[in-house]
């Protein structure tokens, strides 16, 4: 439903439409709704972040690096140890998580923008807010990329952004390679740029995207340490791109964006990526455990390379199933699709309780 704003103010056109992103915030045992990392921060690592953190705050008067130079050179390190690129700073941007990143490269990129869904929803929102056109191209049955159609689309709507989620949100699924290349050539083509969010990279083994970045320049890769890394409240994402993007983002980003403290957060993080990354592991077992239990109640679900898992099969209404759960104390996510919800992978004792829920209301 369409809010009704106050006829004194003047809201811009393109915001009429829309509602705010977010999902619903409830107080119960168990919140498996939004995509975080189930486990905290280990001791040691919390006591990093402090330390690191103690050296800035007596030089709070002062702004941070505008440029963050230290904390893009870390995640450049990061990136090519992960993918064996060859990275440097001017490869890199950071900001307040992802979504910020996303919105830096709609505000300095003219043309409309493409992207196939269901997918990541703050994408249509992000666009449509800074006044771009959303072109919605329709996912396969499967929620897989057709790739005919996608090179179609791109040619005939000649967008200025194209968009890839992969692992997609919210079905989990990863888009290849090839496929990936095959897309950015098309959007070449049309002088488009073409952003692939890979926000769930590190719970997938296919190869980044950014290892095509090199021959196709046109790639923007957008990361974030708010999953793999456990770092959702700090808000730190970046992206990896060819130098003359990155100096885009210098043209659009507020002055002093990212403050002293978060930079000193995530280059602590890093440091410790090893034991994060673990965690990663654990989850992703997780994920494929959960998955066969939901299995062995008769449901179907959708293969996933993300830390979430998208499934259907109820027997009951999906929007009553989900109340049900709530009423159990367990809050999973209505992400739209008809008939199918999403699950975040948590800890042990999470999903023990889904799956004792879920059982029981399906």
């Amino acid at each position: 439903m369409e809010t009704q704003w106050p006829e004194w103010m003047r809201i811009n056109e393109n915001l009429r439409a829309l509602t705010p992103y977010g999902a619903p915030q409830i107080d119960v045992p168990n919140r498996l709704n939004t995509n975080e990392n189930p486990y905290s921060l280990r001791p040691e690592l919390q006591k990093a972040i402090l330390e690191s953190i103690s050296t800035k705050v007596a030089h709070l008067n002062r702004y941070p690096d505008r440029d963050a130079i230290e904390l893009r050179s870390k995640l450049a390190s990061f990136i090519n140890m992960k993918s064996g690129t060859s990275f440097a700073t001017e490869n890199i941007w950071a900001a307040n998580g992802s979504n910020e990143i996303l919105q830096s490269i709609a505000l300095a990129f003219q043309g409309d923008a493409l992207g196939f869904e269901p997918s990541y929803s703050m994408h249509p929102l992000i666009c449509r807010a800074v006044g771009k056109k959303w072109i919605s191209v329709p996912r396969k049955a499967d929620f897989s990329i057709d790739v005919d159609s996608a090179i179609a689309a791109i040619s005939t709507e000649r967008p200025g952004l194209v968009f890839v989620t992969t692992p997609n949100n919210p079905t989990g699924g990863s888009t290849s390679l090839a496929t990936i290349e095959k897309i950015a050539n098309a959007a070449r083509q049309v002088n488009a740029l073409m952003v692939v969010d890979e926000a769930y990279a590190e719970f997938s083994t296919a190869l980044s995207a950014v290892t095509l970045i090199q021959k196709a320049p046109n790639i923007i890769v957008s990361r974030t340490m708010s999953k793999a890394f456990a770092f959702a409240g700090a808000r730190l994402g970046y992206m990896i791109a060819n130098p003359a993007v990155v100096d885009a983002m210098l043209l659009i980003r507020l002055p002093y964006h990212l403050s002293d403290l978060t930079q000193a957060a995530a280059s602590a993080a890093l440091a410790h990526q090893e034991s994060l990354l673990a965690d990663v592991a654990k989850i992703s077992a997780s994920r494929d455990s959960l998955t066969m239990e939901l299995q062995k109640l008769g449901f179907a679900v959708i293969p996933s390379d993300a830390n979430f898992i998208l499934f259907t099969g109820f027997k009951k209404e999906a929007s009553e199933v989900w109340r049900s759960l709530v009423e159990l104390g367990v809050l999973i996510r209505d992400v739209g699709i008809p008939n199918y919800l999403r699950i975040t992978v948590g800890t042990e004792s999470e999903n023990r309780a889904l799956i004792e829920a879920i059982s029981k209301v399906s």
